[in-house]
């Protein structure tokens, strides 16, 4: 391979093609650090023509391309197996804005722009990018394309293939496929940028997206309400939204053993409320109206649903520092998880009328048969979104537990599907769950998705190993 990787240097410059052990361990190995991987090297291309002359040489010689963002996902899909014969293609050093356009409510943006990045730039130009999920300070927008990315936002904005309106790809074979033109409307034949939105790399390579922007909401109110059971949850939803409509931006669902851990390793982050309660859900209201109306609005259901029964306790954030504190509560399970120890995690969808009956059944068959395991039952209760990890019993070895994960897995995905629901709703297949997705996929649609695979990558070096 020492000709490839001659040709690589001089295609992009010897800096940029990485091919030392200590050097490329951080792109080798997945955020949850279960997993590490080789590689031939890892290449940092500038731009999009360089990414087309890198696949060109990979065509060339025959070497599989893993593309990488931020190397935040939870799947494996952002990392190559242990053959070492791929390459690493990273797209950060693809991070510049290219144009925003207010009229048009549009940014073009690279592939490798950090998402908070993107925020903060939106801000600037008085607009909103609405995509807002923990790992905003490193992942980039290309990888949360190429998952369709979800986060608390869903609600009213949708996932990321909602949030963007035109693609640039390299194919497979090193052409620049480009569709950034900012339209909203072109029904000229098959909708190839939702072809590639979610398609984790393995057909082609994004490298610029056309965003849609929003204008920014007069006021955001958070309120975290307290309640005892999923089913008050989806009754106070149905309220909320009935309520305030479209101004419902976000409805995150999180039990009382969520914030019981949160407050264990992180004593400064307590539920402000006298008195634990089972269940609690954090919203967020968005008024493109005035603040006194957006607290009108919010003063009158939580009024009613206290009168109504449906909730406990509520308190409402006073100030951006009180906001900031609510969501703290929210965005620190997963690492109070992490500082707990061992977890099995899980991120399904089910209907959002089922999500009740899915906990309630989910939860009797796990302590049924692995007695003890502790559910952490948390996440996007407004679009049916539900991170439903399992930890191990207190006391317990974690290794041990983590070794019946299959079984703790068929439990749980084997409940969703009979839900109706999905075994992957935000996060990808990647490598992960790339076997048991056939599980819960008709044959004509693994056999649709393989053809697509087949017809674009027919040399199969577009992230082989992940999705199909």
């Amino acid at each position: 391979m020492t000709t490839f990787l001659d040709l690589c240097r001089s295609a992009i410059g010897a800096d940029y093609v990485v091919t030392d052990d200590a050097d490329m361990a951080s792109y080798l190995i997945d955020w949850r650090r279960r997993f590490s991987g080789n590689a031939l090297a890892v290449v940092k291309p500038a731009n999009t023509e360089e990414v087309a002359a890198i696949v060109r040489l990979c065509n060339q010689f025959r070497v599989p391309v893993v593309p990488q963002g931020g190397n935040t996902g939870l799947v494996l899909g952002s990392v190559p197996d242990d053959s070492g014969t791929a390459i690493v293609m990273s797209l950060v050093r693809l991070n510049r804005i290219r144009a925003i356009d207010t009229v048009n409510n549009t940014m073009t943006a690279e592939a490798g722009c950090i998402l908070e990045n993107i925020q903060n730039a939106a801000a600037e130009a008085a607009r909103l990018f609405p995509l807002s999920l923990a790992a905003e300070g490193s992942c980039t927008i290309g990888g949360n394309l190429a998952t369709n990315a979800g986060g608390t936002g869903v609600l009213r904005y949708g996932n990321a293939r909602e949030l963007c309106l035109g693609l640039e790809v390299v194919t497979p074979q090193g052409e620049i496929w480009s569709s950034l033109r900012g339209l909203r409307k072109d029904n000229t034949g098959y909708d190839l940028r939702d072809l590639f939105i979610g398609a984790e790399g393995t057909l082609g390579i994004i490298t610029a997206a056309v965003l849609k922007l929003f204008p920014q909401p007069k006021a955001q109110l958070t309120a975290l309400a307290a309640m005892q059971t999923p089913e008050d949850a989806l009754r106070l939803l149905t309220m909320t939204q009935n309520h305030c409509g479209a101004g419902l931006t976000g409805f995150e669902l999180m039990s009382d053993f969520c914030l019981q851990l949160v407050s264990k390793h992180y004593p400064q982050m307590r539920p402000p409320f006298a008195q634990d309660h089972a269940q609690y859900v954090l919203l967020e209201l968005s008024d493109n109206e005035s603040e006194e109306h957006a607290v009108a609005l919010l003063e009158a259901f939580i009024g009613d649903a206290l009168e109504a029964g449906i909730i406990q306790d509520a308190i409402v954030a006073a100030s951006i520092a009180q906001s900031k504190a609510l969501w703290n509560l929210r965005e620190h399970i997963p690492l109070a998880q992490a500082e707990e120890g061992k977890n099995i995690k899980h991120d399904i969808s089910v209907p959002i009328s089922s999500i009740g009956q899915f906990i309630q059944s989910t939860d009797v068959q796990l302590q049924q048969q692995f007695p003890g395991c502790r559910m952490v039952t948390f996440g996007h209760l407004g679009d049916g979104n539900l991170h439903y990890n399992v930890s191990p019993p207190a006391g317990d070895s974690a290794d041990a537990f983590i070794a019946q994960q299959a079984a703790v897995n068929r439990v749980v995905h084997d409940s969703a599907n009979r839900y109706g629901g999905s075994i992957s709703a935000e996060h990808g297949v990647g490598a992960l769950k790339r076997k048991e997705i056939r599980d819960y996929k008709s044959a004509v649609e693994m056999a649709l998705m393989q053809s697509i695979k087949q017809a674009i990558d027919p040399l199969n070096l577009m992230n082989p190993g992940k999705v199909v």
